[in-house]
């Protein structure tokens, strides 16, 4: 694959301790590898976390941000996260609430703290008319009861997507992309793989989930994976569908940009 097919990363946790040796390091080799944009989200139950991720969307235009309570962190939620999401939003600082969701693989935070939790911040998505970006695992009936109740109308991203057509299906009715990550590359992923390949290419998006998740080409030769990549992702996307590396770097772009309204 050429280094500067046009890509984005829609999600990467550039904020986070793993990058503080070498952040900007790591921005500039994946601006230099041809990524137009980067989504970071920041976690608002630690301070420092958002504070970076602030620097880093005021140094770099290509970077934006989301913010949010992770599900993972819900036990750690107060009113003052809801205020903190509320006051970045109106200041114009973020582009969506997130990262927020459901987990019941893990359950660090019980799973009725999660359900109100993920309310709570659907409630104020819904108030800003933001987006939301969506952490989900083994939680998808629960997760869209919540979506459907809660009447959430403004979409947004299912980020790193490991479960089934019946949810990304439902997920897509409700105006969500589906964002696909070095999982997809994992040789017991073949369903996965499936359900990609029926996804259709305007609801189409490619992430790494950095520094998690590393593709499956790197898996063992690196401790940390990185916004560049992204490229790998893209590759085995256009295995799937058949299509050239270029044009699902086109159609991921595009796709990021227009849900954004990026220039």
């Amino acid at each position: 694959m050429k280094e500067t097919v046009p890509l984005v990363d829609s999600h990467a946790h550039l904020s986070m301790r793993e990058f503080d040796e070498d952040r900007h390091q790591v921005i500039e080799r994946a601006f230099q590898a041809g990524i137009l944009a980067i989504l970071c989200p920041a976690e608002v139950t630690e301070s420092q976390n958002v504070i970076t991720a602030l620097k880093l969307t005021e140094k770099y235009k290509n970077i934006i941000m989301a913010a949010g309570v992770h599900p993972h962190q819900a036990r750690f939620f107060s009113p003052a996260c809801i205020n903190q999401i509320e006051d970045l939003a109106r200041a114009g600082k973020i582009k969506a609430i997130g990262e927020i969701g459901l987990d019941f693989h893990y359950n660090f935070s019980e799973p009725h703290d999660q359900k109100k939790v993920f309310r709570s911040q659907l409630r104020l998505a819904q108030q800003l008319h933001l987006p939301v970006i969506i952490h989900s695992r083994e939680a998808s009936k629960e997760l869209v009861t919540c979506l459907l109740q809660e009447k959430f109308s403004h979409g947004g991203i299912l980020h790193c997507f490991t479960e089934d057509w019946h949810l990304a299906e439902k997920m897509m009715e409700l105006n969500f992309l589906i964002s696909f990550s070095g999982i997809i590359t994992y040789p017991k992923a073949y369903k996965l793989r499936e359900t990609a390949k029926k996804i259709p290419l305007e609801r189409l998006l490619i992430e790494t989930d950095a520094p998690y998740l590393i593709p499956l080409a790197y898996r063992g030769k690196l401790k940390r994976n990185e916004p560049f990549y992204v490229r790998e992702i893209a590759k085995t996307l256009a295995v799937i569908k058949d299509l050239s590396i270029e044009s699902i770097g086109e159609r991921t772009t595009a796709n990021f940009k227009s849900f954004f309204c990026l220039k």
